[in-house]
């Protein structure tokens, strides 16, 4: 796990996501004690348990992204879910574990990532020499009666076949075989069958697992260019070079210990006062209780536990409150951060100050066609009033109104520029007002356009 510092993490965070910093020192200070807990001797570690953190709301305001690069910025596994996708187990929808089951694939895939980069190399060797063998086949050998004179012509030939060989190898590595044609064997599982409406994953771990171990391997020739040959045998030659149990305990381990599961929409699972059709509601949450407190979970790699998954939960909390939810699972959300409903300010800073922001997206778009887009200091002002007002007077989507606005007011230069030579143009506040003005101000159609 990287070590980084709150204050380095809380850094790391600013160069994509504007303000919130509230909730940036909590999800830093969070994945500190992941590392302090570590140094921990073993009879203290396990007692230590994360502090889930809650994050309250709108929507646009930067909660999903700020999870999100803090997973990239640790390497941790990390799934974004919906508490809306669930239901109670007895009800038509997802059961809760499967959430811990994506986690270990995400996992598994991290892991999986890394150990390629170690075999990386022999997988290249590898793969060129099966090119090789592909491209120059080893002629037949015919057994005869032994005489002087076919010692000799077998011994030319292996000469002249080694040469060939060795011809076909430099041309390979200089890159002369590319659009080349050949043969090779392609191996693919068969999926198991869906049983009575119910998908694979519902299935019980076990039964899953055999079905999987019997299930046949269709094999199949397939003729393609020596270019796209060397992507299927590369990945072929990396999984011969891989150990699956050994990357798939390495992936539970890392899961446990340094997973993050991003449960948005909790606010939707808390159940209407009166309405007796929110009972599925009410017992999601009493599904989710034991996965956030901690229990072990079957996966078809083996069990995980809990324990120690952090677990951030998100909602605006427009119609209830933090409270709402059921005492116990509040009691497993310590730490509370509120997020800010952003502001002009706020727009003009996420349109310029982020290493990826929107403006620098839409010059790189628009680069590749021979476009130089050039955001002026007014113009950026009055995209950023526009998206507030537009914001303020319809419904608050937050940092996502840029991204309708945006692609409104570049339609037509994106829909003209192929072909067309346009140069440079200047996104000014009179290129905006102009695009954007009249439905700005007119807020039923701004409801609709913008």
């Amino acid at each position: 796990m990287n070590p980084m510092t709150p204050k380095e993490i809380v850094s790391a965070l600013d160069r994509h996501i504007v303000g919130q910093a509230e909730a940036k020192r909590a999800v830093s200070i969070a994945i500190r004690n992941r590392w302090r807990r570590q140094q921990l001797s073993d009879e203290m570690r396990h007692e230590v348990s994360p502090k889930n953190i809650l994050m309250i709301g709108s929507t646009g305001v930067g909660k999903t992204e700020i999870a999100r690069r803090l997973a990239k910025l640790t390497g941790a596994p990390f799934i974004k879910v919906e508490a809306t996708k669930y239901t109670e187990v007895g009800y038509y929808g997802r059961d809760v574990e499967s959430m811990v089951r994506e986690l270990v694939d995400n996992s598994i895939a991290l892991v999986r990532a890394s150990q390629r980069e170690n075999v990386k190399q022999e997988a290249e060797e590898r793969t060129n020499k099966r090119l090789i063998e592909l491209l120059c086949p080893a002629p037949v050998k015919y057994e005869f009666s032994a005489t002087v004179d076919e010692s000799e012509s077998d011994a030319e030939a292996d000469g002249s076949f080694e040469r060939t060989k060795s011809k076909m190898k430099k041309m390979l590595v200089s890159g002369d075989l590319e659009d080349r044609t050949v043969e090779i064997t392609i191996e693919q599982k068969a999926s198991p069958v869906m049983m009575g409406g119910m998908g694979v994953e519902q299935m019980d771990m076990d039964f899953q697992g055999m079905l999987e171990k019997i299930m046949p391997t269709n094999r199949s020739k397939k003729e393609m260019t020596v270019t796209a040959a060397r992507k299927v045998i590369f990945e072929q030659e990396c999984d011969a070079l891989l150990d699956s149990d050994k990357i798939n305990a390495n992936a539970i381990e890392l899961a446990e210990n340094a997973g993050i599961i991003f449960l948005d929409e909790i606010d939707k699972v808390i159940a209407a006062e009166g309405k007796s059709t929110d009972v599925s509601r009410q017992g999601v949450q009493r599904d989710l209780l034991p996965i956030v407190e901690g229990t072990s979970v079957q996966t078809k790699h083996g069990y995980i536990n809990t324990d120690h998954i952090l677990f951030i939960a998100a909602g605006a909390f427009h119609r209830n409150q933090p409270s709402e939810l059921m005492p116990e699972l509040q009691g497993r959300f310590p730490i509370r951060v509120e997020l800010n409903d952003l502001t002009k300010e706020d727009f003009v800073r996420i349109l310029t100050e982020p290493k990826s922001s929107l403006t620098r997206q839409y010059q790189a778009l628009l680069k590749t066609e021979s476009v130089d887009l050039d955001f002026t200091e007014d113009g950026i002002d009055e995209l950023a009033t526009i998206a507030f007002q537009v914001n303020q007077s319809t419904m608050n989507i937050g940092a996502r109104r840029l991204y309708t606005i945006l692609e409104r007011l570049l339609e037509e230069l994106s829909f003209e520029a192929p072909g067309q030579k346009i140069g440079k143009v200047s996104i000014n506040a009179a290129y905006v007002q102009e695009r954007l003005g009249k439905v700005a101000e007119d807020e039923d159609l701004s409801r609709y356009i913008l």
